[in-house]
Parts: C-alpha cells; sequence; structure tokens
C-alpha cells in the first residue's frame, strides 16, 4: 500500500474513532508538506471542525497522536494551525527505495488497455522542416513516450500537406531554372533543393509583381480599387495577393498547374511525386537526427476529399447548410460564427478534410483518444471539427483533444537559414551541437576519449540542450529558444540534468559491486536524502499528471529538480568516503535509483544520457 493510501485509512480511522462520524477519501485534502516546515504529508484538518465540534489546531493534536500511535508508518507530526504535518519514519522509505532498486521500469504503469493517437508534425512538402516544426515534433514525441509510461497503447502519425498550389509553387520554379539538376548532382539534402526553389518562385513572383507596378494596368487598377485616400505604396502591399490571382503570369501557371494535379495529369503528377519524394527522404534524415519515427503517414492528396459523406450527412441531419455549392455550419453557441466547409466553387476546405480523416482514423485503429499538436494559430480551427463531430453523434470526439502550442523566437532575431528567412531545422540542430562542441572543447573533461566518442557525447549534450529547452516550457506559452544558453551546465538545462547523471555514473564506477544488505541498518536519513527518496516516490504519479495534461514540461521540470537537489546533495554529503559502511551503502542505493529515475525520465522527452561528458 503506498503512503498515501496508509495516511487516508489512517485519518478516515482517526474520525471515526475520535469523532465517532464516517468519511470517505474525497473528503481528504492532503499535499505534500511545505518545505519550510517539518513533515512529509500535511493534512488539512479545517473541514473536520464541523464533525468533531472543535478547534483546527485541538484536532491536528488529536488526530496527529492517533496517527502515531496506529499508523507505524508515521513517526512524528506537527500542527501548524489548521494543518497537520505528518512525518513519516525512515523504515518506510528504506523499504521503499529497496524495491525500486529491483524494478528497472519504475514509474511506468501497467496496460490500461486504452489507445491514443498523436498527429504531430505534419509538414508541406514545398519547404524544409523549421523552427515551429521542431517544437511541434518534440512536443508530438514526448507526449507519445509519456502516455506509453501511462499505460496507453500509443500510435504516432503525421499528415503530410502535400498538395496546393504552395506546392504547385516549388514544381513550377523547378521546371522553369532549375535546368534538371537534382539533390544528388547538387549534393543537397532534398527538403533544402526543394526549399530553394520555393524562395526561386518567391523571388521570381517579387520581380514580376514590382515590374507590374510600374505599368499603366497597375496604375488603373490602383485608381480604380483604392480605399480612400491609400497611397499607393500601402495598397500594393495590401494587394499582392489579389495581383497573384488576377494578373500573375507566373500565379496563371502555378493555378494551371494545379488544376492539372487535380485533374490526374500524368506528366505533373510524374513531377509532383518526383519532388515530394526528394522532400520526404529529406524529413526522413532531420526525424532520424531528432530521434523520432511514425507508425503511421497519412498525405493531403488521399485525404483531401474524404469528408464528402461527412458532409452529406450533415445535410440530411440539417447540422450543415447549403447555399449553391458552399456548405456551412453555424456555430455561433461555441463563438465562431459561420464556418464554411465546402467553398462556394465546391472545393474542399480543412475542415472538410479533418472531419473525413477523424473518420477514418477511428475506422482504422479505434483511438479512444486522439491528440492533435498543431499551433494555437488554429483554435478556432480544432474547436469547429470538434463541434461538428459532436454534433453528428460521433462516439469518439470527446476524445478529440487539440494541444495548441505557442510560437518559438529567438533571442537576437533570426539565425541564418539556407532557403530564406525561416529558421530551420538542421541549421538549429547545427547550431547547438556547434554551442555543445565550443563548449565541451572549453572544459576539456572528454579529451582522453577518441575523436568518435567526444562526437558522440557532443550529439548527445546538443540533442539534449534543444530537446530540453524547448520541452521545459509548458506547450501553450510562446517562448525564446537560446542556442547558446541551451548548453549552460549551470542552468536549467538538459546538460545539467545529464551532468547529475554523469556525476552518479562516475561514483557508481569507482564504488564498484556492492551489496543493499545494510541498507535497513542506516539509522537516521538526512534531510536532503529524505527529499530525494521523496522526489523518486513522486515520479510515478508525475507521469500520470503529465500524461492526463499532454504535458512534457511536468517531467522536464521534475528532472531538473532532482538534477538540482542530488547536485545539493552530493556536495553536502559524502558518498564513497562516508562517515559509515550504512550511510555510504544508503547513498549508493539512492544515488544508483535517481540515476535510473533520471534516465527515464529524460527518455521520456526522447533523450540520451551519456555516461561521461
Amino acid at each position: 500500500m503506498s503512503i498515501i493510501d496508509l495516511i487516508q485509512t489512517g485519518v478516515i480511522g482517526a474520525v471515526k474513532t475520535l469523532y465517532g462520524e464516517t468519511i470517505t477519501t474525497d473528503q481528504i485534502t492532503m499535499n505534500s508538506t511545505r518545505k519550510e516546515f517539518e513533515g512529509d504529508f500535511t493534512v488539512v484538518v479545517f473541514p473536520f471542525t464541523r464533525l468533531a465540534r472543535k478547534k483546527p489546531e485541538a484536532i491536528g493534536s488529536e488526530m496527529g497522536q492517533y496517527m502515531v500511535d496506529n499508523v507505524a508508518e508515521i513517526a512524528d507530526f506537527n500542527v501548524i494551525k489548521g494543518f497537520l504535518n505528518l512525518v513519516v519514519d525512515d523504515s518506510y522509505w528504506k523499504n521503499f527505495l529497496a524495491r525500486t532498486q529491483k524494478d528497472d521500469n519504475f514509474g511506468k504503469h501497467p496496460a490500461n488497455g486504452k489507445k491514443v493517437m498523436v498527429e504531430f508534425s505534419s509538414p508541406n512538402t514545398n519547404k524544409p522542416l523549421h523552427l515551429g516544426h521542431i517544437r511541434n515534433i518534440l512536443l508530438g514525441w514526448s507526449i507519445t513516450q509519456i502516455m506509453e509510461a501511462a499505460g496507453y497503447e500509443t500510435i504516432k502519425t503525421q499528415i503530410v500537406n502535400d498538395r496546393g498550389i504552395a506546392i504547385c509553387r516549388s514544381m513550377l520554379a523547378w521546371q522553369k531554372f532549375g535546368a534538371g539538376e537534382t539533390p544528388e548532382s547538387t549534393g543537397m539534402k532534398g527538403d533544402h533543393f526543394v526549399g530553394k526553389y520555393y524562395v526561386k518562385f518567391a523571388s521570381a513572383f517579387d520581380a514580376e509583381y514590382q515590374a507590374w507596378q510600374n505599368s499603366p494596368e497597375a496604375t488603373q487598377v490602383y485608381e480604380e480599387r483604392k480605399k480612400g485616400d491609400q497611397s499607393l505604396e500601402a495598397f500594393f502591399k495590401a494587394y499582392k495577393n489579389d495581383y497573384f490571382n488576377e494578373y500573375s503570369h507566373l500565379g496563371k501557371e502555378a493555378r494551371e498547374m494545379l488544376r492539372k494535379w487535380e485533374a490526374g495529369d500524368p506528366e505533373v503528377r510524374a513531377l509532383w511525386r518526383k519532388m515530394n519524394d526528394w522532400v520526404l527522404g529529406g524529413f526522413e534524415k532531420t526525424y532520424e537526427k531528432l530521434g523520432v519515427s511514425f507508425d503511421k503517414l497519412y498525405f493531403e492528396s488521399d485525404t483531401y476529399l474524404l469528408g464528402k459523406e461527412i458532409i452529406e450527412e450533415g445535410l440530411e441531419k440539417d447540422i450543415l447548410h447549403k447555399d449553391g455549392k458552399r456548405v456551412w455550419v453555424d456555430l455561433e453557441n461555441i463563438g465562431l460564427g459561420q464556418k464554411t466547409i465546402l467553398k462556394s466553387d465546391g472545393t474542399s476546405t480543412y475542415t472538410s478534410q479533418d472531419l473525413g480523416t477523424a473518420e477514418l482514423r477511428y475506422q482504422e485503429f479505434g483511438a479512444e483518444k486522439v491528440v492533435y499538436v498543431v499551433g494555437d494559430e488554429q483554435i478556432s480551427h480544432f474547436q469547429g471539427v470538434f463541434e461538428i463531430l459532436k454534433r453528428l453523434g460521433r462516439e469518439y470526439a470527446d476524445g478529440l483533444y487539440h494541444l495548441a502550442y505557442g510560437m518559438v523566437d529567438l533571442p537576437s532575431g533570426r539565425m541564418k537559414s539556407r532557403e530564406g528567412p525561416v529558421v530551420d531545422a538542421d541549421d538549429l540542430i547545427e547550431e547547438v551541437i556547434g554551442e555543445a562542441r565550443e563548449s565541451s572543447q572549453e572544459r576539456g573533461t572528454t579529451e582522453d576519449l577518441s575523436e568518435e566518442a567526444q562526437e558522440e557525447i557532443i550529439r548527445k549534450i546538443g540533442m539534449a540542450a534543444l530537446k530540453f529547452f524547448i520541452i521545459k516550457v509548458n506547450p501553450r506559452k510562446r517562448m525564446v529558444f537560446d542556442p547558446k544558453e541551451s548548453v549552460d551546465m549551470q542552468g536549467q538545462t538538459g546538460p545539467y540534468v545529464q551532468n547529475a547523471y554523469v556525476r552518479i555514473q562516475a561514483v557508481l564506477r569507482k564504488a564498484g559491486k556492492f551489496s543493499d544488505e545494510k541498507l535497513k541498518d542506516y539509522t537516521k536519513l538526512e534531510s536532503l536524502e529524505k527529499d530525494l527518496v521523496s522526489q523518486i516516490y513522486s515520479f510515478p504519479d508525475l507521469i500520470l499528471e503529465a500524461a492526463e495534461a499532454y504535458d512534457p514540461s511536468v517531467i522536464a521540470n521534475y528532472c531538473y529538480n532532482l538534477a538540482k537537489t542530488y547536485h545539493k546533495f552530493y556536495h553536502d554529503h559524502p558518498i564513497l568516503r562516508a562517515e559509515s559502511k550504512e550511510a555510504k551503502i544508503f547513498r549508493l542505493v539512492l544515488s544508483t535509483n535517481i540515476g535510473k529515475v533520471l534516465k527515464i525520465g529524460m527518455e521520456l522527452l526522447g533523450i540520451e544520457m551519456p555516461e561521461k561528458m
């Protein structure tokens, strides 16, 4: 029985014995004792004043004494106003530590028979993965690992946006300017190669638009469509998209290419497949660097028409409405007004696509939960999709969840990128590994290792820096990523946590083999020792908390706090030269378990732990 269960049972017994009343666990408020007071767990006694007809301080004293007399695991107590602080006996913590020592999967929960699908990354095939994708990918991956540790069967998926006018822009640019070059002939990674042509299209279009602005036709358009005294400069800045659709030669060619794609033109489809394969191959290399993979890939080219049957059902049930070819839904009840499902020309929207994809996924996998890891700019979109599915009576609708994360900024403008102004993922990975290399060379702690071994450690440190710095922030908050700060060995960083683990491994190597038989003979736990055991004890519950909230930052900050406490313990208390053999054994067992928990916790975030650094 857990210490929480033991305390709750004791409180129920105390209320029955002392005051003749029956209560349930739901009526007991408990939390960890605040650092400034002595104790491990605190019971709030204010709710019992009505039952006992006594002041909170008197109730606390009576209940505390009952707990000491009747619950073997409670060694002492103190009362601060209406709060009963209970001190757990050291023997309980030592027995817990001995059990944990033998559990290689400590913290992970048994299978609960439920499935969860997590959709993340979901890039476009016209450019490389970028900084925003990195946060998306790291959140999605860590959520699947945490959900799995919480007992769920997990399915990792993405929907690749591989169709549309943006894709045709890259294709058209390659046709016009590529002269047959390929990723192989240029030595470029496939997604960067295609991204280069997306930028080339943008540059060519900008030049075309600039030239058009000096034409008589542009002057006439300005005179006919300007709003009030709108300046020429302001007008042309706002008119750019309209120009693409109405006057641009490049825009006309791109739209014609899209029309041919939708009509199944064999030449356009062949070019589309070739360039998509280049990009997807590049994505895979980036995913490999990040240590992520997917169980199922969906492609927008396959799913964009899937919502048609659901739309017909919605029209029949009068949930959706039709004006000509346009189909819309009234979402006033959730503050979204009218939302278009099919456009006036009968073409699909992302809403119609997502309705169909949700149905398809449930038919294929039957997942009770589906988590969409998508930026917070899409909040209203997913509110609409989920509301429509609820109105249609879909049994899976209540299990759909949009994890809306904030944008990632950089501290000093944008980093240099290969394909334009957006920071791509590969640049960022190179940047943090470079920072890790520079930091490692300054310390000179791995000079005795081979160059290959040093580079592997540097890679692990760099990737830990990148992943931890992003994951430690609550997903819903906008954040600033600082590559240099992310590798700081003294900050709230991945390398700081790794350093605690490496320190533990160094201690255990020096200690050699040891037996935990004398663990029970260690008589009095130091305050920091008890704090560390208590932190280990909380790990399984924190996994459930992180899974429930879809928030990997819970685990990241737990690992940091555990590492921080261990660094202080290591500084304040000798281990190999402890004051007694019993103290040495206890501290070695404690260190072993902390190392294990740090490794498991960081693995849930997709972070590898080096043995040296």
